[in-house]
């Protein structure tokens, strides 16, 4: 399964006109990769995130999500798509402060609609994968901020997305606490084949993608491979 952007436009109003936020993008990202996305502030990665997650719907353009295309959906479907499909990784965790690390995951699989029982054991077995297995019953104050991240990126895994969306995930980390995040997220998206896209602003960890592509005023280079 990929995720695919063909010929995607977006604009926003801008007084008496319209700015363009995203400029005719391509992106194909397959199954099992990463590619990071990096640009200045306000060249429209965070609109090519949004648009990805079916969150904003483009003025033109198609937006293919492991094979459902999603011009036709009406917003109701668009969210359901979201809940089986994608997985968005924020920039901030986020983490409901009452809740521990594994509550945080079951949450996410309460709102499909599954078995609590089901939910506990898929939860466990996902902060066991990103290293906090002796974490699952801590709450957001008692973890560090690497931890918090790594609840995060787990969260976004409970339902088994086809897309994975990170946005940012190193920008509150130090370099090795950085280091070691990316590092997981290229092994979960090797081991479940998620079409991953991350956001960055940090070049120091680009060598783990599998490409690289620039947005500069809302275009999109060529992607290339990375060596």
């Amino acid at each position: 399964m990929t995720l695919t952007l063909t010929d995607v436009t977006l604009t926003y109003p801008d007084g008496d006109g319209r700015i363009t936020a995203l400029d005719r993008i391509a992106l194909d990202v397959p199954a099992g990769t990463l590619t990071a996305v990096v640009g200045p502030s306000g060249s429209g990665k965070s609109s090519l995130l949004a648009v990805a997650a079916t969150l904003v719907t483009p003025d033109e353009g198609a937006v293919v999500v492991a094979g459902t295309h999603t011009g036709g959906l009406g917003r109701a479907d668009k969210a359901a798509l979201r809940r089986e499909r994608i997985g968005i990784v924020f920039q901030q965790p986020n983490l409901l402060p009452s809740l521990t690390a594994a509550e945080q995951l079951q949450l996410m699989t309460h709102l499909r609609g599954r078995a609590a029982r089901a939910a506990g054991v898929r939860a466990r077995e996902l902060l066991d994968a990103v290293g906090l297995a002796d974490k699952a019953d801590r709450r957001p104050h008692q973890l560090s901020g690497g931890q918090r991240q790594r609840v995060n990126i787990a969260r976004a895994l409970m339902n088994d997305p086809a897309v994975l969306l990170v946005d940012e995930p190193t920008s509150a980390l130090d370099h090795e606490r950085g280091a070691a995040v990316l590092d997981l997220l290229v092994s979960l998206t090797r081991q479940r084949s998620t079409a991953t896209v991350i956001v960055t602003h940090d070049r120091g960890h680009l060598d783990r993608m599998d490409r690289t592509v620039t947005m500069r005023d809302g275009r999109l280079t060529a992607p290339a491979l990375n060596a």
